[in-house]
C-alpha cells in the first residue's frame, strides 16, 4: 500500500471509536470499534480450536472491511499483513515502525519477564517495550474490555466481571523471539507439505498443537502486550492485518485444494473442552451485533457474492 492508502485505512480505524455503540448489553463497549472487541471475547471459547475458527474469523474480517466502508467512508483494500518480511526485526516493519502511516511502534519499556504462551508452556523472552504504544497514530488510543488472558508477565487480568469497564492505554511488546517462527518451511509444510493434506491437518498446524507456536499463535505473541490476549486481542489495531494474512494463508490452501475446498474440521468447543458435537457446514456463525448470522458454508466460496467478493494479491 501507498502512504496515502495507509493513512486512509488508519482514519478509517480512528472512526470507529467515533461510532456509537450497537451493543448495549456489554455495557463496557464505549464505541464501535470496542463491539468488535466484545464479540469476540463473548464468544472466544466457541470460535477457536473449533470447526468454525477459519470461518468464523474470516466473516468478521468481512465485517470489518465493510464497516470501513459503509460507516467511514474507506474506499481501498484490506491489508494484510505478510509475516515473511521483517520478521527478524519487527521494529522496522511499515507495519510497527511507529511512523504516522503505521499502525503504531513499540510499547514503552515496562520491565518484565517475558510471556508465557502455548497455554503456558513456552516461555518468550521480553522485548524492549511492554507498556502503552509510544508512537504512529494509535499511540493516544483508549482500549476499554480486558485484559482477560494476558500473556506478558506483569500485565494483570481483570479480576472481576470479564465485561467490566476499563479504561487504559494499549500496550506492546514486539518480540522477535516469536516473529521467528515466520519462515518460508512453516508456510510450505501447511499450503503444499505434511500438514496440507485435509483441512484438520491444515488448520490444527496453523493454530498448533497444545504446547506450541505456530503461524497464528506467532502473529499475536509478535504484538505482545494486548495483542496477546486470546480474548481481547482485536483491542491491538494490528490484530486485522495478522488475521487477514490468516484468510490469505486459508485462501491459498483452498486454491491449491479444491476437492477439500469446502470442509470443515473440529468441534464446537476450545479443543473439545468440554466436550461437544462435531461443527457442520450449516452451523450458524454468530456475529452478535457485527452482522447477520449466515451458516459456515457460506464463507467458503470468497467470490460468491453471498456475501463474500474478493481474492487476494
Amino acid at each position: 500500500m501507498s502512504k496515502c492508502e495507509r493513512k486512509d485505512y488508519i482514519k478509517a480505524v480512528q472512526c470507529l471509536w467515533r461510532l456509537p455503540t450497537r451493543a448495549p448489553e456489554f455495557s463496557a463497549a464505549q464505541n464501535y470499534f470496542d463491539d468488535f472487541v466484545a464479540i469476540h471475547l463473548s464468544l472466544t471459547d466457541f470460535i477457536h480450536g473449533t470447526g468454525n475458527f477459519l470461518t468464523w474469523h474470516r466473516y468478521l474480517m468481512f465485517l470489518w472491511e465493510e464497516t470501513l466502508r459503509n460507516d467511514c467512508g474507506y474506499k481501498g483494500a484490506l491489508p494484510y499483513w505478510n509475516w515473511f518480511k521483517y520478521q527478524d526485526n519487527l521494529a522496522a516493519s511499515p507495519v510497527f515502525d511507529g511512523s504516522d502511516t503505521s499502525l503504531g511502534g513499540d510499547g514503552e519499556y515496562f520491565a518484565h519477564n517475558g510471556s508465557l504462551v502455548g497455554g503456558g508452556r513456552v516461555w518468550l523472552p521480553s522485548g524492549e517495550g511492554g507498556g502503552c504504544v509510544k508512537s504512529g497514530p494509535f499511540k493516544d488510543f483508549t482500549i476499554n474490555l480486558g485484559p482477560i488472558r494476558p500473556a506478558m508477565d506483569g500485565y494483570l487480568p481483570l479480576m472481576t466481571n470479564q465485561l467490566d469497564y476499563n479504561p487504559r492505554c494499549q500496550r506492546r511488546d514486539l518480540t522477535n523471539a516469536a516473529s521467528a517462527y515466520f519462515t518460508a518451511e512453516s508456510l510450505y509444510d501447511i499450503l503444499m507439505g505434511d500438514h496440507s493434506a485435509t483441512i484438520a491437518a491444515f488448520q490444527d498446524e496453523l493454530q498448533g498443537p497444545q504446547g506450541t507456536l505456530r503461524l497464528h499463535g506467532a502473529g499475536h505473541y509478535s504484538m505482545g502486550g494486548d495483542g496477546s490476549d486470546v480474548f481481547t486481542s482485536l483491542n491491538d489495531p494490528a490484530f486485522y492485518q495478522h488475521h487477514a494474512m490468516i484468510d490469505r494463508v486459508y485462501w491459498i490452501w483452498q486454491v491449491l485444494h479444491p476437492r477439500e475446498a469446502d470442509t470443515i474440521a473440529g468441534t464446537r468447543t476450545f479443543r473439545n473442552m468440554p466436550p461437544s458435537p462435531d461443527a457442520t457446514v450449516d452451523d450458524i456463525l454468530d456475529m452478535g451485533v457485527l452482522g447477520p448470522h449466515l451458516p459456515i458454508k457460506s464463507m467458503f466460496d470468497t467470490l460468491s457474492g453471498e456475501p463474500l467478493c474478493y481474492i487476494y494479491v
